[in-house]
């Protein structure tokens, strides 16, 4: 039998050029704070005969929290046990604050590290990749949208629409709320890029149901793809009614970390696509939130935003696993520091990423540069 000998933890500070210290604020017109550097939480497990696995979690906030909850309460439960039994290990650990109300948070996101650790070296350990542990892989190459399209004026969103449109993309997304009439025009702009452009528009949440509604009727009236998290994210009944009064699919999750989460939304049929971030869920709860969607008739497109290539790595392997894959984001503007924990990149063409295909993740980690980056000296 295997046994998991150690647990390293990492909470990842990337730094930034000009050598300016961590610090988090707001960026209106969203509400959550955001850091100034690219953070993240990677655990590695080591088994008995040295082989190791590589977790992340999408911890871009002060990721020591969680880093803190991995130590503290997941290592005693880790050392000793077999990491091939990675679905009962998984539960335990979700047991361990369940009385407390602790099922998602940064105690999720802990728990999201260890898990995607749990399944990379349990693919090392069986020579197979994670999508073949899972079952199989629909998807050798991960169909992809393009998220992001940043800019201060519609004119630089469509000139960056054009620029992926003549590379072949047909599917983006963007990062809107600045008011009803200003989004409306945004969208106005891009559907003029191209006829089959699918345009996506996400708002963090800012809207009223009143807002939201004609937002959601404006969209559907440009033929837009879907609305993103248009209502405060806890907002079952505002979600179910406004699902039933526009013609366009309602997309959520990214905030949500497993299935109870995910379900009085469903059961409300308050979306129509939901969006799992492997960082968050895990890969063992996230391939269960896209079984669960999929026998409600839904379709699932993972969140991927900060996260590294660990975390990208393993929502590759759960989105081709998935019979109801709609598409992965894909965030070319986040995209340029993926690789600098790995030593093989991964390498995304504009409408699709390759699946890993080596022994779990797929993915070599640089445990120098992990080392380098990381908040604390030891583990």
């Amino acid at each position: 039998m295997a046994k998991i000998v150690s647990v390293d933890v990492y909470p990842l500070a990337l730094g930034r050029p000009d050598g300016a210290p961590r610090e988090y604020t707001r960026q209106p017109p969203w509400p959550s704070v955001y850091g100034n550097q690219r953070e993240t939480l990677v655990v590695r497990l080591t088994a008995d005969d040295g082989t190791t696995g590589w977790g992340e979690a999408l911890a871009p906030v002060a990721p020591e929290v969680p880093g803190e909850i991995v130590r503290r309460l997941l290592t005693p439960v880790l050392i000793g046990a077999d990491p091939r039994r990675v679905r009962p290990l998984r539960h335990q650990l979700g047991e361990l604050m369940r009385e407390r109300g602790h099922l998602g948070g940064h105690q999720a996101d802990a728990i999201a590290a260890v898990d995607i650790a749990l399944w990379d070296l349990a693919g090392k350990l069986a020579g197979l990749p994670v999508a073949e542990l899972l079952g199989g892989a629909f998807h050798d190459v991960v169909p992809t949208y393009v998220s992001g399209l940043p800019g201060r004026t519609d004119a630089d969103r469509v000139a960056q629409a054009r620029d992926w449109v003549a590379q072949g993309v047909r599917r983006v997304k963007l990062g809107l709320g600045h008011g009803v009439d200003a989004d409306l025009a945004t969208v106005t702009a891009l559907r003029e890029v191209h006829p089959d452009l699918q345009v996506a528009v996400d708002v963090h949440g800012v809207y009223g149901l009143a807002d939201a509604v004609r937002l959601g009727r404006g969209m559907a009236d440009r033929d837009a793809w879907f609305l993103e998290m248009p209502l405060a994210f806890e907002d079952v009944a505002g979600h179910a009614d406004l699902a039933a009064r526009i013609d366009l699919p309602v997309a959520l999750g990214e905030s949500l970390r497993h299935r109870w989460e995910f379900r009085p939304f469903v059961e409300a049929r308050a979306a129509g696509l939901l969006q799992p971030d492997i960082g968050r869920t895990g890969i063992t709860e996230g391939l269960a939130i896209a079984q669960y969607a999929e026998t409600h008739h839904l379709g699932v497109a993972p969140h991927h935003s900060a996260g590294l290539g660990l975390a990208l790595a393993a929502g590759l392997h759960v989105a081709a696993a998935c019979a109801n894959l709609v598409a992965f984001e894909w965030h070319p503007t986040l995209f340029d520091r993926v690789n600098d924990i790995l030593t093989v990149p991964i390498e995304p063409t504009p409408t699709a990423i390759p699946l890993p295909t080596g022994p779990g993740l797929g993915v070599s980690v640089d445990a120098e540069a992990v080392a380098r980056y990381s908040q604390w000296s030891s583990s």
